[in-house]
């Protein structure tokens, strides 16, 4: 594969054999991202973890990078959607939804549910799932508290979990941000994760 001059002169300031200080790799990664738009910083971590096992959860980071909020949906009904609706969620509804997304509709970009209305939202899996999207209580989309987790998702916190090799790659900044914002945002991760391994 041929590789672009920029992207060769970025590769020659990383020392392949030299193990980098956190703090170095994410200076690093700031001065050798060759691209002219604003690209992301991904913190991968691997596991070690036995394939069987997985950790997954949510986390909202200390500095966003985002700078629009994200499309929420949430299936509820009676007075638990009309307090997703007061939380600003952007779609709020049952078996309408439902249906709506059986019929390939896909505009939004975190999905809420209630405990009771998981046996319907299921139903949804082959498409839900398939996009990462299918609520689940271990990331806190799955919960009866739907103003703190509209709330929460609409400012940026996300989803993160280890994939078949036991790795997680999250995105903890953008080359635009400080290089002490992407280190904090880098380091709450990091301790989340640890955290849940225990």
């Amino acid at each position: 594969m041929k590789r672009g001059k920029k992207y060769l002169e970025a590769q020659k300031k990383v020392e392949k054999n030299k193990l980098y200080s956190f703090s170095d790799a994410v200076g690093l990664a700031r001065e050798a991202a060759p691209a002219k738009f604003d690209e992301s910083v991904d913190l991968c971590i691997r596991l070690n973890i036995q394939q069987k096992h997985s950790i997954r959860g949510s986390l909202s980071l200390p500095h966003s990078m985002d700078a629009k909020e994200k499309k929420v949906l949430v299936f509820a009904e009676g007075e638990k959607a009309k307090e997703a609706e007061k939380a600003g969620a952007d779609y709020v509804g049952s078996s309408d939804l439902i249906d709506k997304i059986k019929g390939g509709w896909i505009d939004f970009e975190v999905v809420i549910a209630t405990p009771d209305m998981m046996k319907e939202v299921g139903k949804l899996g082959p498409v839900l799932g398939k996009k990462g999207l299918m609520p689940n209580p271990k990331v806190g989309t799955v919960t009866t508290d739907l103003k703190t987790a509209v709330s929460e998702f609409k400012k940026g916190k996300a989803e993160y979990r280890a994939d078949k090799a036991g790795i997680i790659a999250f995105k903890i900044g953008k080359k635009s941000m400080t290089k002490e914002n992407i280190e904090e945002n880098g380091k709450m991760l990091l301790n989340e994760v640890m955290r849940k391994k225990a």
